[in-house]
């Protein structure tokens, strides 16, 4: 049998998923969450860096996914200073570069599909 599906189901931090495919787009699938990872794969940045470089992403889920990317263990938030303005940083954590590879992998693959099947447009087209 293969190992993920050694049992009924898989269990992380008191949830249980059906297989570990399911497991793993818990915590990095959807429309942002990989996005997100991705432009903190090679330095860490502020939220307002992050806003410029998403611009299509909502200000609500961008600190909603930010939040369960933290509370998942993949992105640390560190917060300089004492009273506001604050600086807030986000990176990868040690888990959440384990996955940099997987992510290579979806944009090599994304690229791909893009120049063969789809095209790249401006903002404004």
């Amino acid at each position: 049998m293969k190992t993920e599906c050694i049992g009924d189901y898989v269990k992380l931090k008191g949830k249980a998923y059906p297989c570990t495919v399911s497991l793993a787009m818990g915590l990095v699938g959807g429309k942002w969450k990989a996005v997100i990872l991705y432009h903190l794969k090679d330095e860490a940045k502020r939220y307002s860096e992050l806003r410029k470089e998403m611009p299509a992403v909502t200000e609500m889920t961008l600190s909603l996914q930010l939040k369960q990317l933290e509370k998942d263990g993949l992105i640390s938030r560190k917060v300089y200073g004492k009273k506001p303005p604050v600086k807030v940083i986000y990176g990868l954590t040690g888990f959440g570069k384990t996955f940099v590879p997987v992510l290579e992998a979806i944009t090599a693959w994304g690229n791909q599909v893009a120049n063969e099947k789809g095209e790249f447009v401006s903002g404004s087209g």
